[in-house]
């Protein structure tokens, strides 16, 4: 009966140390995603459009195809998809776990071993990349500019941020995991975890380009809210 009681204590001492974990990241994700990190003055005209696009829960950074700086296509062949049109506007990049990309199309089909991996980041990632004809504003698509050095630095941070073959391309993987015709994955850096999210990777894109930010971010929410007028 001892034991009994021993080990129902431990299990509520437990049950509370995760639960006030939780409650305590909760919070600094809301307060930290809520505080701004401010735009670093551009002496030169925000002449190219980029938007921050949210699925509800990941977001990614959707840019030109191609501009004076960078033809993504160079970068992600158009080939690579399985619709292979070649006459795209956008090209939507994002980070995360490549567990959670390839692996789990649904939350249903989330496994708790890909779950595990990836809050404690012991996975590995990839780049999704998705091409678009349009975008439209909205709730969950935030349009911004930005001048030609935010942009060349936003191209420095997502180059950084790709694995890469020796002759210094990107490396392809190998899937029939993509979600339509006009995406495909590739090797990344880094590990994801709760500290590190495919969110946290947007945010950081954001400073490292000298543009509004959060201070640090999990969720989406706090990078759309930078980008909302009226922020509430």
């Amino acid at each position: 009966m001892k034991i009994l009681k021993k080990t129902l204590k431990y299990i509520l001492y437990l049950i509370f140390g995760i639960v006030s974990i939780l409650v305590v990241y909760l919070i600094a994700e809301r307060v930290l995603s809520r505080s701004t990190v401010e735009e670093i003055p551009q002496e030169e005209v925000k002449s190219i459009q980029v938007y921050l696009l949210s699925n509800g829960v990941h977001t990614d950074i959707v840019l030109p195809v191609k501009t004076e700086e960078i033809d993504w296509n160079t970068i992600f062949p158009f080939e690579n998809t399985i619709g292979k049109r070649t006459d795209f506007k956008y090209v939507a990049i994002g980070w995360g776990d490549k567990g959670f990309y390839l692996d789990t199309p649904e939350w249903s089909d989330l496994k708790a071993s890909t779950a595990i991996n990836a809050a404690i980041g012991n996975g590995t990632t990839a780049l999704h990349v998705t091409y678009y004809d349009t975008m439209k504003e909205n709730e969950l698509s935030k349009k911004t500019m930005i001048s030609t050095a935010q942009y060349k630095k936003l191209i420095q941070f997502i180059s950084n941020s790709l694995q890469k073959r020796a002759d210094d391309k990107s490396i392809l993987i190998e899937t029939t995991a993509q979600y339509g015709r006009n995406d495909a994955f590739y090797e990344a850096k880094g590990s994801y975890s709760i500290f590190h999210t495919c969110n946290t990777w947007t945010n950081n894109a954001l400073k490292f380009s000298g543009m509004k930010a959060s201070k640090w971010v999990a969720f989406d929410k706090g990078i759309l809210y930078q980008y909302t007028d009226n922020q509430k």
